[in-house]
């Protein structure tokens, strides 16, 4: 079996829950947030949109610079439940696609994630899909349950019921 073979039940899986929870965002709880120095709900619902489409220029080149020049990328996040659906739908879209080319040699190739000069890391692209593209988006989908469960909305069955919805 291929890694991409291997990768896509675990991919289709996650994203799946990824939008159900993304559905439960509500555009009037856009700017809570639990502290200070967390995102509002908007801001991380939005971030979570945009984590898949992470996987093309991870699969289809050898690094990122995010601060090319010292200058950082401004990535211009979706505001609105909506917004957030159709850039989550438009980005697992392509991230599969590009999954599915993938051959294992190239899921073995290095791939960088740097600021200009700073490397921040450099691992194989296989790697680079779990930890970087996927964990990340399941850590960020943690936290918005939490923000969901704090502000006494639904949070979706993931890997088994929830206590507001079963499988």
């Amino acid at each position: 079996m291929s890694i991409s073979a291997s990768m896509l039940p675990e991919f289709d899986h996650e994203m799946a829950t990824t939008r159900k929870t993304l559905e439960r965002f509500v555009d009037a709880k856009a700017d809570w947030k639990p502290h200070a120095k967390s995102f509002s709900m908007g801001e991380l619902a939005g971030h979570l949109a945009m984590i898949p489409g992470w996987a093309v220029p991870t699969l289809e080149s050898d690094s990122f610079d995010f601060a090319p020049n010292g200058v950082p990328i401004k990535m211009e996040t979706p505001k609105t439940r909506e917004e957030m659906l159709k850039t989550f739908d438009d980005n697992v879209a392509k991230a599969r696609a590009a999954l599915v080319k993938t051959s294992d040699a190239a899921f073995m190739e290095p791939w960088t994630l740097k600021a200009n000069e700073t490397v921040y890391f450099t691992q194989p692209k296989a790697g680079v899909m779990r930890g970087f593209v996927m964990n990340h988006m399941i850590h960020h989908r943690a936290q918005l349950g939490v923000y969901l469960r704090l502000n006494d909305l639904p949070h979706p069955s993931m890997y088994g019921p929830s206590a507001d919805e079963s499988m």
